[in-house]
């Protein structure tokens, strides 16, 4: 016997598990992609070593988690961005593809399972990020921490980048990751305050501008890090805009990318923004100060960090 299987129900039912949160809003049926839009799919066998790599360590990835487009190129490199403390977010953000919901207890063995798999794909540089764990006293921080920590025994020539949470209201969070020493702290702003509302209803936007300037105080040698996505229904003076909040941070490095609609469920897609339109913005922010601008449709945070990192070091040392 043969039993067929309806796939779209089945789809609608996970992300309903998924994003239970999401589930009273109205479809919002996705713009077609242009043609400028195309990525390769994975399946080569470097993508599948990552994999197998990723699976025997029992680690969470965001290229898996968040859905990225980019999983087949980085994979494929055996650049794997990890997601740590779990794959359950305390937020709901109107964009994100992170599954919602109340976290399990923090796996005090994970720092070591990352380092271990860090060391085996033999990374030069590696970006860590996590879900929002607002449960937690420390919104995870020394879990953060502890992960450096242990990357630093287990590949000491590996580069770190963090990407983290807000840490709103959480005192002295911030302060536990900066002593570890990442090399890059990252902290998606992710779109302009206008619509802080709507897609990012749990955060606030001048506490995370302020989170990035804090970082700079506590040790001014950490290369700051901050991202956007557009096509939310921003305007071009919003940018620019928050081009100048971010250098008032002295944030070093902008990157800004072409928001993707996950599910029916999630934030319309207002507009996809030109190659020639991202190419206009990377050239003001380079105007504006930036050490280094990534601006492309298909630019994610850790795209490409590893060489990023390299030309934020030269820009640096350009600039002194």
């Amino acid at each position: 016997m043969v039993t067929l299987i309806d796939n779209k129900k089945r789809n609608n039912t996970n992300q309903a598990l998924r994003h239970p949160e999401k589930q009273k809003r109205p479809d919002s049926i996705p713009l077609r992609k242009p043609d400028w839009i195309r990525v390769k799919a994975p399946g080569s066998k470097d993508y599948q070593t990552t994999r197998d790599i990723v699976r025997e360590h029992k680690l969470t990835t965001v290229c898996e988690e968040a859905a990225c487009p980019n999983i087949g190129e980085c994979w494929e490199k055996r650049h794997a961005t990890m997601m740590i403390m779990g794959e359950i977010c305390t937020r709901a953000c109107a964009f994100c593809n992170v599954r919602t919901g109340l976290p399990l207890s923090l796996d005090h063995d994970e720092p070591t399972r990352v380092a271990d798999a860090v060391a085996k794909l033999g990374l030069n540089h590696i970006v860590i990020t996590s879900v929002d764990r607002d449960d937690l006293a420390d919104g995870g921080a020394a879990h953060f921490a502890k992960v450096i920590t242990s990357i630093r025994s287990a590949a000491p020539e590996t580069s770190i980048e963090v990407l983290t949470p807000d840490f709103l209201r959480k005192e002295g969070a911030l302060e536990l990751v900066v002593e570890a020493k990442p090399d890059v702290f990252n902290h998606n702003l992710e779109t302009v305050p206008r619509l802080y509302l709507d897609i990012r209803p749990g955060a606030r936007y001048f506490h995370s501008i302020r989170l990035l300037q804090k970082v700079k105080e506590l040790d001014p040698m950490i290369f700051t890090k901050s991202g956007i996505m557009v096509g939310l229904g921003e305007e071009r003076k919003e940018i620019l805009q928050l081009m100048d909040d971010l250098r008032s941070a002295d944030v070093d490095f902008i990157t800004i990318g072409q928001y993707l609609q996950p599910t029916l469920k999630h934030a319309p897609i207002a507009k996809f923004l030109t190659p020639e339109e991202f190419k206009s913005l990377e050239q003001v922010a380079y105007s504006k100060g930036f050490l280094k601008a990534s601006c492309s449709p298909l630019t994610r945070s850790s795209h490409h960090a590893g060489e990023d990192f390299e030309k934020l070091k030269q820009a640096r040392a350009t600039k002194q």
